[in-house]
């Protein structure tokens, strides 16, 4: 329970307080603490109303109160002693503070300080008196933060450490800022409406990221080290619309949380030919791009939506592209026995391109692999098989689009011929 000595409009009559650690007790010495408090009032369930049930960033302060201020004794009770020490919560809209006499029973696990000036001990620690919070105490933990223009980016001061949810937009951005690959805690990171060329590989040290907007600047490409970093595990939603991408790497199905994928107006002359392996993927648009076909495990997906328009698909070939060979090399023997028998391997067992061989090898329509001994057809495949809904191909009205096969025998194309008729 805290009671407002002081009464007034401050007065919290018959309130509770819940405070949440918010990070480690910083500032423990001038015996302050950053946290989320929420004031709840008994008599409101009383009145039929009930509590915000949400609280505010506060900053909490134990001080001694001024001998003006002190509370007058009951009758009968003794003067003199120590000055009463009291908690005083301090919010952005009230940064004088609203003043609380300390009280443990309610105050679980706060800083042993209050506990130890409610039992009337000393504390070691020198007490100051309060002085009003500034605003910059505030800003140490904010969570979010959206810059719209060059003027208003920060150029002498770092972002806050707690943001969540950063936003940098038509800031003539060039690169990514590495102040912002050091906030530990983003969820969020919008940097779209820039001209930034390259990615860092340090993004993927972002191990909470799971929105990242790159929307409207001039990548040309999207790396294999951001693959294969923790993005894999929190990354849901990219947006790599209007820039200059030709191609993604095999290793970005690796990228397997993704649920929204955005690709519209870019180069794209190819999706990664494992696409299928994005199970978790329910909106893709990769509308006026220059694909000339969708890869055969693009029919693994299961989509709510899905947007091609605008591609250049090509009308799938009568006849196969055969690259078959007999007997099969030894590379190609030893790779499709490993793959099939799923027996790990890495750099640092065999060398580094025979690893890159064994991460693009294509997928037969039997579930087996293959490297350069293949055959490769076309056909046509209903987008409304793998999406709910599906915006038009071509201003024809069609929702089918060509799809590559690849074949590692020719029994396996003969059959695939006769299943299709």
């Amino acid at each position: 329970m805290l009671e407002d000595p002081g009464g007034g409009a401050a007065r919290r009559e018959g309130g509770s307080f819940k405070a949440e650690l918010w990070s480690s007790c910083r500032g423990w010495l001038k015996m302050k603490l950053h946290c989320e408090v929420e004031v709840v009032s008994r008599r409101l369930p009383a009145l039929g109303m009930r509590n915000r049930g949400k609280g505010i960033r506060a900053v909490l302060s134990l001080c001694q109160q001024t001998p003006g201020s002190r509370p007058r004794p009951r009758a009968g009770g003794e003067r003199g002693g120590p000055l009463p020490t009291c908690l005083v919560i301090c919010t952005l809209r009230d940064k004088r503070g609203t003043r609380y006499e300390a009280n443990s029973s309610s105050l679980k696990s706060f800083l042993s300080a209050v506990r130890l000036a409610h039992r009337g001990c000393n504390i070691e620690v020198p007490l100051s008196t309060f002085t009003p919070v500034k605003t910059s105490e505030f800003e140490k933990f904010k969570t979010k933060m959206v810059i719209t223009s060059k003027k208003d980016y920060p150029l002498s001061k770092n972002f806050p450490y707690s943001l969540e949810h950063l936003q940098t937009s038509y800031c003539g951005l060039v690169r990514v800022d590495m102040r912002m690959l050091c906030l530990k805690n983003l969820r969020k990171l919008d940097l779209s409406h820039n001209h930034i060329k390259k990615l860092p590989a340090t993004i993927g040290d972002l191990i909470h990221l799971q929105e990242l907007n790159l929307s409207d600047n001039h990548l040309e490409s999207f790396s294999v080290a951001l693959c294969q970093s923790t993005l894999q595990k929190s990354l849901r939603s990219l947006d790599l619309s209007k820039n200059k991408i030709k191609a993604l790497p095999v290793q970005f199905c690796q990228l397997r949380e993704l649920t929204d994928l955005k690709l519209d107006d870019n180069e794209l002359i190819r999706f990664p030919f494992k696409m299928g392996q994005l199970t978790n993927l329910r909106f893709l648009s990769a509308a006026r791009n220059k694909l000339p076909f969708l890869p055969s495990e693009f029919q693994n997906l299961s989509l709510e939506y899905l947007d091609l328009f605008g591609n250049t698909f090509e009308q799938p070939k009568a006849l196969p592209v055969i690259m078959l060979q007999t007997p099969l090399t030894l590379l190609e023997s030893s790779a499709r026995a490993m793959l099939y028998n799923r027996i790990p391997y890495g750099s640092h067992i065999i060398p580094f391109h025979l690893c890159q061989d064994l991460d693009t090898a294509k997928t037969c329509v039997c579930g087996r692999f293959c490297l350069s001994c293949f055959i490769q057809g076309t056909t046509t495949m209903n987008l409304h098989s793998v999406a709910h809904t599906v915006v038009l191909v071509d201003n024809m009205g069609g929702t089918e689009a060509p799809i590559i096969s690849y074949f590692c025998s020719l029994a396996c194309y003969v059959n695939s011929c006769d299943m299709l008729k």
